[in-house]
């Protein structure tokens, strides 16, 4: 596998591995596109023809063999290239399904795009959840142009949310990353105005910078040249205007779901209670656009949870090889005395449904995210040095 993709990105590439608020499958590496912020970038995989590590078959005995699935776990598929980018990509991500249904797996699985989704795959799509199979779609629709997000047509992009709705295919709105350029009145309202309408939920994750990325990210963004900024320590990086505007959300968005927490997202348009420690916090009541009854949802499951035992606890630790690492547990946060790196750390959130702190470990090239404790960073509008075209 090491030989087929750049140097620059092979400590980084897993087949099936753990980000933040999901476990992610890639078995296609690399994309077509060019988008200026992407976080394949600095890892090669931009600008270039997907490869593929591994058949739908081999991807789909991999996620049930791996010891860190669990039937609870949601799997973000292709999140090194884009899924609906290549004829190639395409006739993967409808294998992976069929094998996946083959299989009958349970657990959600998100296919997050820029592109056309097809006829083909959306008719897979269809069928597989006529199976039994949960397929949910993200829609990467940002408000930013052609000079940004190279390689992406925007009219084709815009066009997947009402033939997704009309196929009865749960669409969430992904809102990101937040620039000055596409946080004016006019670029934010153009965007919200439109996934509104077809979207079940937005989430607005602002902008994510990971340590390797900081000149690419300011080359974006001038302000966030100022080496006194922590961006790496920051569970999001958002121009001020964006946090106004949905800190005061105009009256005609007042029924659609806006989310700043993916995880709560899925647990809202899955029909599940919050799984990531968030209900309750200053997120949740405060950032997050959440609907009654969900919150009814979280306030009932979350308090009728079993208690967690020492001994589930040490199971989890022992599925990621630590099981005898010291920890403090005080019924709202699990606490590790050692090192850790950010992806077991999201995965003891994950499969525990509990907050998850410890050391960073040393040279970890993930960002913090909010399930590890991260928070937002807040650019005030007068350092937004340049604007740059928005809405497409």
């Amino acid at each position: 596998m090491a030989d087929l993709i750049p140097a620059t990105a092979r400590d980084d590439v897993k087949i099936i591995d753990v980000h933040d608020t999901w476990s992610v499958v890639n078995p296609i590496v690399g994309c077509p596109a060019a988008c200026a912020y992407c976080y394949l970038e600095d890892l090669g995989l931009t600008r270039t023809r997907p490869v593929e590590l591994a058949t739908p078959e081999e991807t789909a005995d991999l996620l049930l063999a791996d010891p860190r699935h669990r039937p609870t776990t949601i799997y973000a598929l292709y999140t090194y290239t884009d899924a609906l980018s290549t004829p190639k990509t395409r006739a993967h991500l409808i294998g992976l399904l069929r094998a996946l249904v083959a299989r009958a797996v349970r657990n959600p699985v998100c296919i997050i795009t820029k592109f056309h989704v097809t006829d083909a795959v959306l008719g897979e799509i269809v069928c597989s959840r006529a199976a039994g199979l949960p397929v949910l779609v993200y829609l990467s629709y940002s408000g930013l142009g052609r000079d940004i997000e190279r390689g992406i047509h925007h009219d084709l992009l815009r066009a997947n949310f009402p033939r997704l709705r009309e196929a009865a295919v749960p669409v969430l709105h992904y809102w990101r990353p937040a620039l000055p350029a596409n946080s004016t009145p006019e670029a934010m309202r153009t965007v919200l105005s439109w996934a509104s309408t077809y979207a079940d939920a937005t989430i607005s994750v602002g902008l994510k910078v990971k340590p390797s990325a900081r000149d690419q990210a300011a080359d974006l963004w001038p302000a966030l040249a100022d080496p006194g900024l922590d961006l790496h320590a920051a569970e999001s990086i958002w121009p001020e205007a964006m946090r106004t505007f949905l800190s005061d959300l105009p009256s005609q968005y007042a029924h659609h779901p806006i989310f700043e927490t993916n995880s709560c997202a899925l647990a809202y348009v899955l029909g599940r209670a919050d799984r990531a420690g968030v209900h309750g916090t200053p997120t949740c009541t405060r950032f997050n656009r959440c609907p009654d009854r969900q919150r009814g949802r979280c306030t009932t499951l979350t308090s009728r949870r079993a208690p967690l035992t020492h001994a589930r606890i040490r199971g989890e630790l022992a599925a990621i090889g630590r099981a005898h690492v010291p920890y403090t547990w005080d019924a709202h946060t699990l606490t590790l005395a050692a090192p850790l790196a950010m992806r077991d750390q999201h995965f003891l959130s994950q499969a525990l449904a509990v907050a998850v702190r410890a050391p960073r470990h040393p040279g970890d090239p993930m960002w913090s995210g909010k399930a590890a404790g991260g928070l937002p960073l807040v650019i005030p509008n007068h350092n937004d040095e340049r604007e740059t075209p928005g809405c497409a």
